[in-house]
């Protein structure tokens, strides 16, 4: 962050910065703990998590209303602008990745009722905690490249977006042979299958996280574009 004739308004950047990174802190622990109570059966610690998610929203009202006011007060241009919106954007993914959590948490909650025998299956049990612990490593890693304005951790986040999507699409095949094979338990293996889901959608949203990080470090938008043209902007001299 390049440095003003103000101090309070270097001061007022540095606040959102870390209150995004609190955010984020929030959420990763949300989803950390989503997922462990999905491989326990754990619905006290579910309905925690459930509870945690009114917390994270407040969190993006706050940050939002923060924004607003330095837009309003500083009328921030070029880099300071890019640094707003970005700010902006990634606690909105944020919010999104706690309601994925509260997801994943209430999902816990109706196998618990239904049957949580059906997730002592290890290969059900295996497949869902690596798909769970890769999304969140992403996360992490989109977090670390906002917080260090590093490209070159964001373009690793964004490359394994494409194996986190491959390894949803095999686990999903997996739960249709098993409801095939086993109908009495459809109805908790959708649970299953929708917990899945919800950690596939964080992947998602740790991706756009990632592309946020190199709009503000190259003052390009990478939305929808290949991932030859992302490493394009990314080795860029701008």
């Amino acid at each position: 962050m390049r440095q003003h004739i103000s101090q309070q308004y270097n001061d007022e950047l540095e606040t959102l910065r870390e209150q995004v990174l609190a955010m984020g802190g929030l959420v990763e622990k949300q989803l950390t703990d989503a997922l462990e109570a999905l491989m326990e059966m754990n619905s006290e610690q579910a309905t925690l998590i459930v509870k945690q998610d009114a917390l994270v929203n407040a969190l993006e009202v706050k940050i939002d209303e923060e924004c607003t006011k330095v837009l309003a007060k500083r009328q921030p241009a070029a880099s300071d602008l890019r640094l707003i919106m970005t700010i902006i954007k990634t606690v909105t993914d944020l919010e999104r990745v706690g309601d994925e959590a509260e997801k994943i948490a209430r999902m816990t909650s109706d196998i618990v009722v239904e049957n949580p025998l059906v997730l002592s299956h290890k290969k059900h049990l295996k497949n869902i905690k690596t798909l769970g612990q890769h999304v969140i490593k992403m996360l992490r890693s989109a977090l670390d490249s906002f917080a260090r304005m590093d490209i070159s951790e964001a373009m690793d986040v964004a490359k394994q977006e494409t194996e986190v999507d491959l390894q949803y699409a095999a686990f999903s095949r997996q739960l249709i042979t098993y409801m095939i094979e086993d109908p009495r338990n459809i109805s908790t293996i959708l649970d299953v299958t929708w917990a899945a889901r919800a950690l596939e959608r964080v992947g998602d949203h740790a991706n756009n996280i990632a592309e946020y990080t190199i709009y503000l470090v190259k003052g390009k938008d990478v939305r929808h574009t290949t991932m030859e043209q992302m490493q394009h902007v990314a080795d860029s001299s701008r």
